[in-house]
């Protein structure tokens, strides 16, 4: 049962590879602890920051995140996943480095979407500056209208929570940065947002389903659904 060798290319950030890693096992189906996935974590917070290199102001993550890879490789991964959705700008160089299988989450967010919610038309997404200008969700989510905060939204609230002084990277989990991401959310609905995207990470650490009026979702709650098969 559950043969298969998970990997997981994690560290960015430590916090949200340690909560995905507790969510794959609480998903998976067991009697014994036998039962359970063997898991290959490389946990490497030195890759550097995806946003800073994707505006152009940092260092390629891509080799380290390739380095990561190999570590699961050399362990003999079958299928692995990364639980960064910022990193997903970099999905093909990383995906062609390395020889094993690595889920996309946008990609499986997609297909989530149109099966689970086939009348939605409009979503709205909570992610890193870095992730909005790439676009990744307006690529991937074909046929949805994206809906992102304005400017001062995305700078003021999204951004202050996830990287600010009482943000979530710095280990604040309270009420400042769930404030500051709740306000966000309301005004994308406002716009006309069925659903809402925890396009980061660190977004569901904070803000659940019972803070918001619509279905909010976990990319890498989906993910865990293909790794193991659900």
């Amino acid at each position: 049962m559950n043969d298969k060798r998970i990997g997981i290319i994690g560290g960015m950030g430590p916090e949200a590879t340690a909560r995905f890693y507790l969510k794959l096992i609480e998903r998976t189906s067991v009697s014994t602890d036998q039962d359970h996935f063997r898991v290959i974590i490389d946990s490497n917070p030195k890759i550097p920051d995806r946003t800073a290199a994707i505006l152009g102001e940092g260092e390629s993550p891509v080799p380290y995140i390739i380095e990561t890879g190999k570590t699961l490789e050399k362990a003999g991964v079958d299928i692995a996943c990364i639980p960064c959705i910022t990193s997903h700008y970099f999905f093909d160089e990383v995906q062609a480095g390395l020889d094993f299988r690595i889920i996309h989450a946008i990609k499986a967010l997609n297909r989530y979407v149109k099966s689970e919610y086939p009348q939605v038309k409009k979503i709205g997404v909570l992610s890193t500056t870095g992730t909005v200008k790439t676009a990744i969700y307006d690529k991937d989510l074909n046929g949805l209208e994206i809906i992102y905060p304005d400017d001062s939204t995305q700078a003021e609230n999204v951004m202050q929570a996830i990287y600010g002084e009482e943000g979530i990277k710095r280990g604040n989990h309270g009420m400042k940065p769930l404030g500051l991401l709740r306000i966000a959310a309301n005004k994308m609905i406002a716009c006309g947002a069925e659903l809402i995207i925890a396009g980061c990470t660190e977004v569901p650490i904070v803000l659940k389903q019972e803070h918001i009026d619509v279905p909010l979702i976990d990319p890498m709650d989906v993910v865990i659904s293909e790794l193991i098969g659900e």
